[in-house]
C-alpha cells in the first residue's frame, strides 16, 4: 500500500532516509550567522584556556620558592649576611668570601707576590663596588677558611674573626683600612683619575662612629699600634689552635710587612705626587708648602 501524496510528503521521505539527528551530525544552516562567544566571568574571563578565578589561589598561579607571606621573601627579610641591612644611608660593605678570593688567586687574577688592597680586588672582577650607592669597601668573609692556602698581604675594610684567622695561618697579613668616599672612587678607578695630571689627594679620616673599629687590634685596624696587634695575633693563634708563623723568617717578609700610611691612598704612592702616564713618570712636590700639607 503506498502513502498517498500529501503537501511535505517528500520531505517525509528524505527523513526516513536520514540517520537519526544527534549532536555529532548537527551543523548550522549554510548562510547563517555565526554567534559570538560568550565571554567568561572576572578580570581574565576572555582567556578560554579554562585559568579564570579560582578563589583563593588567583588566576590559578603558585606562590614563587621562598614567598612566606606579605611582600618580602626570607631571603631578604633574613640577609646572610646581615651587615647591609638597615638603614639606606648606612655604609655599605660588600662580601668577599675566602673562596672567592682563593678561586681569584688560582686563576691568577690576583698576584700574591705584591700587597692586595681594593684596586686589585676590583681590577681582578672578584668584587663590584659603587660609592655612590654607599658602598664603602669590602668585608672578608670566612666562607671556605678550610680552602683557603694562600699566603697574601691584603688589606680590606671589614674582615670577620675567622678571615683573619684562616689569613694569619697561612703566614699573611691582613689590615682594616677605611677610605673616605672621594678616596674610593680614585683607588677602584686609578687609571681615569693619573689622566687627568691631578696630586694624589690625601686619605681622609674616619668618622668619629668609626674609630673605634680602626683603632682596635684585635680587626686590625690600620690606626691601631703594631706591638697590640702582634699580641693580638698571638691570641687569636690560641684561640683557633694553630701555630702562628715567624714570617719574619719569610723571603716575602718586606712584602708581608708592608703597611700604607694613614693618609697613603695607594702602595708606593705619597700623596701629592703626579703621576704622568703619557711619559710614564712620577712628579713629586718640592715646594715646602706642600710638602707641609701632604705630610701632615
Amino acid at each position: 500500500m503506498s502513502i498517498p501524496k500529501k503537501p511535505g510528503g517528500k520531505a517525509f521521505e528524505v527523513l526516513q532516509s536520514l540517520p537519526r539527528i544527534t549532536l555529532a551530525n548537527m551543523r548550522p544552516e549554510p548562510g547563517s550567522q555565526k554567534l559570538e562567544k560568550r565571554r567568561g566571568r572576572g578580570q581574565h574571563g576572555g582567556n578560554r584556556s579554562g585559568r579564570g578565578h579560582k578563589g583563593e589561589r588567583q588566576r590559578g598561579n603558585r606562590p614563587r620558592l621562598g614567598f612566606v607571606g606579605g611582600g618580602t621573601p626570607f631571603y631578604l627579610a633574613i640577609p646572610k649576611y646581615t651587615y647591609n641591612e638597615g638603614h639606606s644611608r648606612r655604609p655599605q660593605y660588600q662580601p668577599l668570601t675566602l673562596r672567592r678570593l682563593q678561586y681569584l688567586i688560582d686563576l691568577g687574577r690576583v698576584d700574591t707576590t705584591q700587597p692586595i688592597d681594593l684596586t686589585q680586588l676590583v681590577n681582578s672582577r672578584g668584587v663590584t663596588i659603587q660609592p655612590n650607592k654607599r658602598d664603602y669597601g669590602v668585608n672578608l668573609v670566612d666562607e671556605g677558611s678550610d680552602i683557603f692556602a694562600a699566603k697574601i698581604n691584603i688589606e680590606v675594610q671589614r674582615a670577620s674573626e675567622g678571615a683573619i684567622a684562616a689569613i694569619e695561618r697561612n703566614g699573611g697579613v691582613i689590615t682594616t683600612s677605611y677610605y673616605d668616599p672621594i678616596s674610593l672612587g680614585i683607588l677602584i678607578k686609578p687609571v681615569p683619575f693619573f689622566m687627568r695630571g691631578q696630586p694624589i689627594p690625601r686619605r681622609m679620616l674616619p668618622g668619629e662612629d668609626m674609630v673605634p673599629y680602626y683603632s682596635d687590634a684585635e680587626n686590625r685596624g690600620y690606626l691601631s699600634d703594631s706591638d697590640k696587634i702582634q699580641e693580638a695575633r698571638m691570641a687569636l693563634a690560641l684561640k683557633y689552635g694553630y701555630t702562628l708563623p715567624d714570617i719574619s723568617k719569610d723571603e716575602l717578609y718586606r712584602m708581608l710587612s708592608m703597611r700604607k700610611g694613614v693618609r697613603q691612598l695607594f702602595f708606593g704612592l705619597a700623596p701629592g705626587w703626579i703621576v704622568n702616564m703619557p711619559e710614564k713618570k712620577i712628579l713629586k712636590p718640592t715646594d715646602e708648602k706642600l710638602l707641609k700639607y701632604y705630610s701632615s
